[in-house]
């Protein structure tokens, strides 16, 4: 048999026991509520594509129109690298008799 005073230390701890089992309860219901209302990139659904709304290939198709096609690249070459490039260059086509 139990004294009073072993019965309302049993009582006491479980109650603390009981206290601590709905804390960790409750905490994981937020824990799963907030995870519920966060989107992962697994739960994403692919959005259709829109249409572009104008033809790229178009504008890059004719040289003409597009400001940035450089076409003389040895003039670009000798203009910004003189010297460096023609000392680089200049054995490219001598094959010789070896």
């Amino acid at each position: 048999m139990l004294t009073e005073t072993q019965m309302d230390n049993r009582l006491e701890m479980i109650r603390k026991v009981a206290k601590k089992l709905d804390r960790r309860a409750a905490f994981k219901a937020r824990v799963k509520a907030k995870a519920a209302q966060h989107v992962s990139w697994m739960d994403e659904v692919e959005k259709p594509a829109k249409k572009p709304t104008q033809n790229i290939s178009e504008l890059h198709d004719d040289t003409s129109k597009n400001p940035n096609y450089y076409t003389d690249a040895s003039k670009y070459a000798k203009e910004h690298y003189g010297e460096r490039y023609h000392q680089t260059t200049r054995f490219d086509n001598d094959w010789g008799d070896y």
